[in-house]
């Protein structure tokens, strides 16, 4: 079962793109396949695809880095299983084109990645360790290639790269 998904749009710049709809709950029905995380009967979950002024003023709000970042997740506290919220995920357009652009990817793979690691985020893991940072992107890279994709970490150091991640 997967969770029923609000997406919200308060950017202009993705009016653009297609199909994030499909794209954001494919991606989310890969993670919970692939997790088999126990959720609550009917939860939600919200992603908001927004500008890198709004997730620069959350960024430095909640984690107090004055900075854009690519994503940013906020877990609803409680047992997972009974979270009928699962929180909230917020990505930068700008951001997610700009390191699409770095890295050699397509503007939806790297999105649909940053909608796995917000979605991950969601149920629990975490990469502030080298251990969880490990087990994350191992998972990371599991539900990408379910979803057709590529390592999302490849040409990356392993643990690093998921620690520039944007966070919780």
């Amino acid at each position: 079962m997967s969770p029923s998904i609000d997406i919200i749009v308060t950017a202009p710049c993705w009016e653009q793109q297609t199909g994030l709809d499909e794209l954001t709950q494919s991606t989310v029905r890969g993670c919970v396949a692939v997790t088999a995380a126990r959720l609550a009967q009917d939860c939600e979950l919200s992603v908001n695809f927004t500008d890198d002024a709004t997730i620069r003023e959350l960024n430095a709000q909640w984690r107090g880095i004055d900075k854009p970042t690519n994503v940013l997740s906020f877990e609803t506290p409680g047992p997972l299983a009974r979270r009928l919220s699962l929180g909230d995920i917020v990505i930068a357009h700008e951001t997610v084109a700009r390191e699409a652009d770095e890295q050699g990817k397509s503007f939806e793979a790297h999105l649909t990645h940053l909608i796995i690691h917000g979605f991950l985020h969601l149920i629990g893991y975490d990469h502030q360790a080298a251990r969880e940072a490990e087990e994350m992107e191992a998972l990371e890279r599991r539900i990408a290639a379910t979803l057709g994709l590529a390592d999302p970490y490849e040409g990356s150091d392993l643990v690093d790269g998921a620690s520039t991640m944007g966070n919780r």
